[in-house]
């Protein structure tokens, strides 16, 4: 039986990119976006999170990727 690998990987690929502070943070601290700041707030991880949730919807959903194993 193949296993659709499709959805996990975008998954975490968006959760590594999308981290409040690593990449990028909104809103930011001092401004709207920042760069690369390593840190976080609590609304920068409710934007963080609808963003993710947003976009993994998109790609999984309507796109639809698929990756197939076995």
């Amino acid at each position: 039986m193949a296993a659709d690998w499709g959805p996990v990987v975008v998954a975490v690929i968006l959760f590594v990119l999308l981290s409040p502070g690593l990449l990028v943070q909104i809103p930011g601290r001092s401004r709207v976006v920042e760069f690369g700041s390593f840190g976080t707030s609590g609304i920068a991880i409710l934007v963080h999170t609808i963003i993710y949730f947003g976009v993994l919807t998109i790609f999984v959903i309507a796109i639809g990727i698929h990756i197939h194993s076995g």
